[in-house]
């Protein structure tokens, strides 16, 4: 039961959220959460702010917000990595000195891929006919395969999507990353010295690929001249990293049912994207052609000027312009 009467329910949510933010995963396909902490817990921080909430009234919170039982976890196949919650934390120290300096903080990963044509799409709407779509989905049959790349401002809750037509490669993703720098990036961030990506562990801008964080030094760091700082979730976190529930997971819901039968009608449904929180989703097209594979030198990797953190170096690092 809430007994701070000065305070309304509005600020009870903004500040639940907060202490949520950095302990909650979701599905990228529904709007189910989940939190590593439980309700206990929680109420001893709400009163920690000042505020009186029983775990019951936490709890019944929790579920206006979206979240579900901890149970729902049996639903990503996770593997805890002992490093895991000291990377958590690691992540959370980053992000408050980003926000407080004002300085961007992006949420990066690639969506899973999408055939373009007219296919059957997964989930039910309102209509008064069913869609007919083709009985088999052939990729012979459709007009693109794409990659659909999103970066997401965790300050202002905006979105970016890249859908791409060839490979999900670390070029790609990098020139993802260049393309929002010049479309929105320094429009919105005129003194931006540095910027902090959070990313999967794996695929193309995960802590592996030398071609990451060459492309982030030559194409990034080196020419605009800002720092670029990358921590990587732990293997089997992805579901934590904030684009997946924030993001993808509404893009989804958009255009569930409706077939995606032109590039042009898939960008309308990205940048058509909306909450009732504010989301604002832009989407933008590259047609540009990745190859895979590409090497990158000892020599090639020796010019990156990195510098990595003491703890959890691999997963945590600054790359700058020399």
């Amino acid at each position: 039961m809430l007994v701070v009467p000065p305070l309304k329910k509005t600020e009870v949510i903004r500040l639940l959220n907060e202490l949520m933010e950095e302990s909650t995963a979701g599905d990228p396909m529904t709007t189910k959460k989940w939190s590593r902490k439980d309700t206990r817990s929680i109420s001893e921080e709400m009163k920690d702010e000042g505020i009186k909430l029983c775990p019951n009234t936490v709890g019944n919170l929790l579920k206006d917000q979206g979240y579900s039982l901890r149970v729902n976890r049996k639903t990503i196949a996770e593997t805890h990595h002992p490093d895991r919650n000291q990377q958590f934390e690691i992540i959370g120290e980053i992000r408050k000195q980003f926000e407080d300096e004002g300085q961007p903080i992006l949420s990066t990963d690639a969506k899973k891929k999408e055939m373009v044509g007219n296919f059957k799409n997964q989930g039910k709407a309102w209509s008064k006919e069913s869609e007919d779509v083709l009985m088999y989905d052939f990729r012979s049959e459709a007009v693109a395969m794409t990659s659909p790349y999103g970066l997401y401002e965790i300050l202002l809750n905006r979105g970016t999507v890249v859908v791409g037509t060839s490979s999900d490669t670390s070029e790609f993703a990098v020139d993802c990353l260049d393309l929002w720098l010049n479309e929105l990036g320094w429009n919105t961030y005129p003194n931006m010295k540095k910027l902090l990506l959070l990313c999967d562990s794996g695929g193309s801008d995960g802590y592996r690929p030398r071609l990451w964080k060459y492309k982030l030094y030559k194409l990034i760091a080196q020419r605009y001249g800002i720092s670029v700082t990358v921590c990587h979730y732990p293997p089997g976190a992805s579901k934590w990293n904030p684009i997946e529930h924030r993001l993808f997971s509404f893009i989804t819901m958009e255009w569930a049912s409706y077939p995606l039968r032109s590039l042009d009608l898939m960008l309308d449904y990205i940048r058509g994207t909306t909450t009732r929180t504010g989301l604002e989703v832009n989407a933008f097209l590259n047609l540009k052609t990745y190859v895979k594979g590409i090497k990158i030198s000892d020599a090639q990797f020796e010019e990156i000027s990195i510098k990595r953190n003491e703890i959890l170096p691999d997963w945590n690092y600054t790359i700058t312009p020399n």
